[in-house]
């Protein structure tokens, strides 16, 4: 049974992993710095325009949102990382639920890192990839904002990248602007969602 990204609507946000919906079947969740281009890469996935909503206000990005495409099969937006205003005990929080989630979740599927392609990896990049790593979980790397570089310094940022990943790391370009890349997004994340326990 292909997975139906279209059928995605909103499910719940959570604070906490307690507040979660329930550990079970098959779950991808999304992460990234705040101006990656998390939201918009989950809509152009479900082909929705404001079902992950880009959010201006840092309290709103502290939430684990989830979102349903059937009664087993969940895509999961992480709070975004990187306000530059927002209090070390604010982001020590966001560190410890998310370090909580990606630990302790058993549904966890994989998990797509969104990282500016303009950009190297920055702290929280390597962080998240550690995590990955450490949880024996496969993570697919999404360079966003392709658009902004011709297709050269696209496949230069992505042969850089490939060279330094662990073995549980892929990457691929990405624009939601464009859709390029969304093809091999849809593969990928499918493709997780589609295993069992």
């Amino acid at each position: 049974m292909s997975v139906n990204f279209q059928t995605a609507r909103f499910l719940t946000s959570a604070a906490t992993l307690a507040q979660c919906p329930p550990d079970i079947g098959a779950e991808v969740a999304f992460c990234g710095r705040s101006n990656a281009g998390k939201s918009s890469a989950i809509n152009a996935l479900t082909r929705q325009k404001s079902l992950a909503r880009t959010s201006k206000t840092p309290g709103r990005t502290q939430l684990i949102n989830f979102f349903e495409l059937s009664e087993t099969r969940k895509l999961v937006d992480l709070p975004g990382y990187g306000y530059a205003k927002v209090p070390m005990s604010v982001k020590d929080h966001w560190q410890r639920h998310l370090e909580d989630y990606l630990r302790a979740r058993n549904s966890l599927r994989g998990l797509v890192l969104m990282v500016d392609i303009r950009h190297p990896l920055k702290e929280f990049d390597r962080m998240m990839l550690e995590w990955s790593t450490d949880a024996e979980l496969p993570v697919h790397i999404l360079l966003t904002k392709a658009d902004k570089l011709k297709r050269g310094g696209q496949q230069s940022a992505l042969l850089g990248l490939q060279r330094n990943l662990p073995h549980n790391a892929s990457a691929q370009v990405f624009s939601a602007t464009r859709k390029l890349g969304l093809e091999t997004l849809e593969s990928t994340v499918g493709h997780w969602l589609e295993e069992e326990n």
